[in-house]
């Protein structure tokens, strides 16, 4: 069976020559190297953030800027630059790749290299390490995303808030194994009360009679790309609900689709071999779709 993923790109040979940030130094791909003692290699311990070019802007840059510096501060990891620094590194790096348009930066900060290596994070003495890349990157998802509900579920803060974009993913790649040996493309997700969540790497929306719903938000990323088509259905009279709903709900939906900096607005056409509608775009998502790439040509004309 035919795997997609949500992050499926077109080849681009030139992605074979970019140039990448590391430390304040920008090297062709091939030196972009860290050590082995880095913090981040070795236990997951660091923050990103998915960053997606248009006409020479990084969309959203200040709300991405904003979350990357709140998780840092969340995991106590000093970013030892201001968000201008950052900001500019980015800049530089678009402009040492000669990029303007179809690009997705991936922006890692962890707590850097260890002294030895052991969990502590006193042991982490010499950081942070920062490493920018910016690819070439045009999605192509040929065909809606297939869904499978997975025992993995978004857990509660205290354990490791879902909110959090951290380095430590292992749980959200579990669900997308145990969601690709289903036969799907991605996990479908509940909340630790069994309410429909999100997936491992996108938020989740579905339409029923005309309405967009969305979790409550509480168990999920707070994603920017679905600030924005919330914000977008109340611009536009179009009825939102951030509430929690059942797979029974789901299953019945009219549409359903997935948010994401990368794919913007994915079409789902199956969850758990239930078709979702007609199991393609429907008009909801469609029109959000039209809104969305329109905020985008006002936020970066």
């Amino acid at each position: 069976m035919d795997h997609v993923t949500t992050h499926q790109a077109e080849e681009d040979a030139r992605n074979a020559a970019i140039l990448i940030h590391v430390n304040g130094r920008i090297v062709p791909k091939a030196e972009a190297l860290i050590s082995v003692y880095d913090s981040g290699f070795m236990l997951g311990d660091g923050v990103w953030e998915g960053l997606r070019l248009y006409h020479g802007r990084f969309a959203f840059l200040d709300e991405h800027l904003d979350r990357l510096f709140e998780a840092a501060k969340a995991v106590d990891l000093d970013i030892g630059r201001s968000k201008a620094e950052i900001a500019q590194a980015l800049e530089d790096l678009r402009l040492a790749n000669a990029m303007d348009h179809d690009a997705h930066a991936r922006l890692m900060v962890t707590r850097g290299v260890k002294h030895r290596p052991f969990q502590h994070p006193s042991l982490s003495r010499f950081g942070p390490t920062i490493v920018i890349i910016l690819e070439h990157s045009m999605p192509s998802i040929p065909r809606p995303i297939r869904l499978a509900t997975v025992p993995h579920i978004r857990g509660l803060p205290m354990s490791q808030d879902p909110k959090l974009n951290s380095h430590s993913k292992l749980n959200c790649i579990l669900a997308c194994i145990a969601a690709e040996k289903a036969g799907a493309d991605e996990a479908l997700m509940l909340d630790v009360h069994g309410f429909v969540n999100t997936t491992n790497a996108c938020n989740f929306f579905i339409v029923r009679k005309g309405q967009v719903w969305t979790s409550t938000g509480d168990y999920c990323m707070n994603g920017i790309t679905r600030a924005k088509v919330i914000d977008l259905c109340r611009a536009n009279d179009i009825p939102v609900f951030e509430r929690n709903f059942s797979l029974v709900d789901t299953y019945g939906a009219d549409e359903a689709f997935l948010t994401g900096t990368f794919g913007a607005q994915t079409p789902v056409g199956s969850i758990d071999g239930r078709m979702i509608g007609a199991g393609e775009m429907g008009p909801v998502t469609e029109r959000l779709r039209g809104l969305y790439k329109a905020l985008i040509a006002k936020e970066c004309a």
